[in-house]
């Protein structure tokens, strides 16, 4: 071992001893074996992987197979669905050229149909129109009166539904408004007239102012300008005189007479004169009295005088400062159930009539006049027009104003507040059937309740139940417009039908 380790190497140029080539060529020939061992197995695998490639391309070629048979199939059914719409369709298509065509003929038919139509119409027209005695344009007008007065029976239905649903909003606040203001006021019910009585302590005392020949009652008569009654009434004469302010002068002045004794010319003369001055501080004092009663203390001096001369004056038998006094207490209350300020409605209602105490000495209505005064001493712009337009005569533009006239009605419409002439009274009545009978379809008309009601009898076969609302308005709206009254009227109309019959 050690003469082969320590033996020198043989040269590359040498050839080598033939035991050491028998080694390297057994070295060679395993080394050879085993890559041609693992070119061999890598041979199997790599066979094997082609079989296994080769069963999943089988695989994917069998699966893409029987897809592209489906798809075949599917392809062939939807060919199939695709040929059998196209038929239908092709179908379809030949009905609706025949139904175009039958529409075709039908419209030439109906056409036709319509040219024999018109030619029978005019035909009828002309017939109808001989036949009628109407032309067309009179049938037009008959047809149109038909359809308005139906139209208006339909319209009463619709204002009655409104109105009812309205009513039902307003009336229970008005009413209460109102119904407040007149149970919280408490005034005299009485009326006055044109005639004073003078009670004398003794029937002498009517020869006396007599006088001479008539001389004292010619000179009273013409200084005061009232007309003395002495009559058979025991211990009484009668003043009468239109202007109240004038008959109490003269009523003082022949109190004052008797009282002193002395009757005579002169003396009438003196008496008138201090009963005139008296009567002028108890027209101050009235007015006064007024206003303190109304809280008002900031009137003109010469508002307040013309104010106390109502004393002395009525209108329909009320008496004027009372019914302004009512007046304004009866405003303000509704002022304040409504927020509006209570002074300023007090000051607008109690000078609402003050024109009234110069009508004889100016030319005009009274409202009128009465706003020119109020104008004239500094009233407010609201108070002027409350005065001035109280009675419709300028448009009402504020609450105030509306108000005012509420109040005015309230009190010279409250029972035993005003009084109106036989005259008046009677032509009222005669108009207010005048209107009533007026309308179509009427029968009777009744004026009942001193004018407070109107009966109207209609004819059953000419007015229906919605004509008889129809006429009840027209009525009312008439009455309402025309004729001036106190409180309101009722306007009835009665439709009766009645069928007899005897049995035998």
């Amino acid at each position: 071992m050690q003469s082969a380790e320590s033996a020198p190497a043989p040269s590359p140029t040498q050839p080598a001893p033939p035991a050491q080539a028998g080694d390297a060529l057994h070295i060679e020939l395993r080394a050879a074996e085993a890559q041609a061992a693992a070119i061999v197995r890598q041979a199997e695998e790599a066979a094997e992987q082609a079989a296994d490639a080769r069963r999943d391309l089988d695989e994917e070629v069998r699966a893409v197979t029987a897809e592209v048979r489906q798809l075949r199939a599917d392809l062939e059914r939807r060919e199939a669905r695709i040929a059998e719409r196209e038929q239908r369709l092709d179908d379809e298509a030949r009905r609706v050229d025949k139904l175009a065509s039958e529409i075709d003929q039908v419209r030439r038919q109906l056409e036709e149909r319509r040219a024999e139509l018109d030619q029978l119409d005019a035909r009828g027209k002309v017939e109808l129109e001989r036949i009628a005695g109407l032309t067309a344009d009179q049938a037009r007008a008959e047809l149109v009166t038909a359809i308005e007065q139906q139209a208006k029976r339909e319209a009463a239905v619709i204002v009655r539904e409104i109105e009812g649903e309205a009513r039902k909003e307003g009336q229970h606040r008005a009413r209460k408004i109102v119904t407040l203001a007149i149970q919280r006021i408490a005034s005299e019910q009485t009326s006055e007239s044109v005639v004073s009585v003078l009670h004398l302590p003794a029937d002498e005392m009517k020869g006396r102012i007599i006088g001479r020949e008539g001389r004292n009652i010619r000179a009273f008569e013409t200084v005061t300008g009232v007309n003395l009654i002495i009559d058979d009434t025991p211990e009484a004469v009668l003043l009468s005189c239109f202007d109240p302010v004038r008959r109490e002068v003269g009523r003082l002045t022949l109190e004052r007479l008797v009282a002193d004794g002395r009757i005579h010319p002169q003396r009438i003369e003196e008496a008138y004169e201090q009963s005139r001055l008296t009567i002028q501080e108890l027209c101050v004092r009235a007015g006064e009295d007024a206003l303190i009663d109304l809280a008002i203390t900031d009137m003109h001096p010469e508002l307040t005088q013309l104010l106390g001369q109502l004393r002395y004056r009525t209108s329909y038998g009320q008496n004027v400062l009372k019914h302004l006094v009512e007046s304004a207490h009866i405003a303000a209350m509704m002022a304040s159930e409504l927020g509006l300020d209570p002074a300023l409605m007090k000051r607008g209602t109690v000078l609402h009539d003050i024109g009234k105490a110069l009508t004889h000495e100016v030319q005009g209505s009274h409202a009128l006049i009465g706003a020119e005064i109020a104008r004239r001493y500094g009233e407010n712009d609201d108070v002027v027009h409350a005065i001035e337009a109280h009675h419709n005569e300028v448009e009402v533009r504020t609450v105030e104003a509306v108000l005012t006239q509420a109040a005015d009605a309230i009190s010279g419409g409250r029972p035993g507040a005003r009084r109106e002439s036989l005259e008046a009274y009677v032509k009222r009545l005669e108009r207010l059937e005048q209107i009533a009978q007026a309308q179509p379809g009427v029968e009777k008309v009744y004026a009942m309740q001193a004018g407070r009601e109107i009966r109207v009898m209609v004819k059953p076969g000419a007015v229906d139940d919605i004509g008889a609302q129809v006429i009840a308005r027209d009525v009312a709206r008439q009455v309402q417009d025309e004729l001036t009254y106190p409180g309101q009227i009722r306007v009835t109309v009665i439709r009766e039908s009645r069928a007899t019959e005897f049995a035998r």
